[in-house]
């Protein structure tokens, strides 16, 4: 065999396993999860939401506008979260078991789960702080970025596709006498209508990478330019195989 194919040969099947394997950096370096905040209980609000999840470290950017701004003579406090472990979807309208025209939490629940973490402002982000309006974004929109740290169980369910952003707080003004009335079945000191969610989206995880999406063996590759040597490594070996089975047939013609 000719020297430099019998160095092209090894290096080629060397090649193989590194190009063709799966890409060693974790799920969740820079996965990203992506929702539309779609308006509920005849709400005229709006949103976006994206998180970076690294590990349990989640960089959110979030806004939404169109909200009540008002309540009690100051801007009106609208707690929000991450819904975890149901469905990991947002309600209908037929979701409203008591008939008093609103999907509250927790008739919504059964769809989107309990709190798994809470986008407060500031301090405490676990459910514990689910209902805290102080700490809470407050008025009609909101321009929100923050990096905090998920729970596993909140973390998971972004991973799973079953986490959901829900944004609470309705104009009583466009509710039912009967839903007007209420009170919250969260905190009875506050109204119903403060705790009733506003608007809700699914988190869905966004294509990362530039490799074509497909389930093929080079599917997830993070270097192409790896691929492409051990493409041309293959080709260069696979060339030099067929050489060489040319010469081996021309010295059996000739003797």
């Amino acid at each position: 065999m000719h020297k430099a194919i019998r160095v092209l040969v090894p290096l080629a099947a060397a090649a193989m396993p590194l190009a063709l394997a799966p890409s060693v950096a974790s799920a969740d370096d820079g996965s990203t999860y992506q929702a539309t905040l779609n308006p509920l209980n005849n709400s005229n609000g709006s949103g976006m939401a994206t998180i970076t999840l690294n590990g349990n470290t989640a960089d959110i950017q979030m806004s939404w506008s169109g909200l009540p701004a008002e309540f009690n003579g100051g801007p009106y406090p609208h707690v929000q979260h991450i819904h975890i472990g149901a469905q990991g979807s947002c309600p209908t309208p037929d979701a409203d078991k008591n008939g008093d025209g609103i999907v509250d939490t927790v008739e919504g629940q059964p769809f989107y789960g309990e709190i798994g973490t809470t986008l407060s402002l500031k301090g405490d982000t676990s459910p514990a702080a689910g209902t805290n309006i102080k700490t809470a974004p407050g008025g009609d929109s909101l321009e929100y970025n923050r990096t905090i740290e998920l729970s596993d169980a909140t973390a998971a369910s972004l991973r799973e596709g079953t986490g959901v952003i829900v944004v609470h707080g309705l104009d009583p003004s466009t509710l039912s006498k009967k839903a007007q009335n209420a009170k919250s079945n969260l905190v009875p000191s506050l109204p119903l209508a403060a705790t009733s969610p506003n608007l809700c989206g699914v988190l869905s995880a966004m294509p990362t990478g530039g490799v074509a999406t497909g389930t093929g063996s080079t599917a997830g590759l993070e270097n192409p330019g790896l691929l492409g040597l051990g493409a041309g490594l293959l080709g260069a070996g696979a060339a030099g195989t067929v050489l060489y089975g040319v010469k081996r047939r021309r010295a059996t013609e000739v003797a």
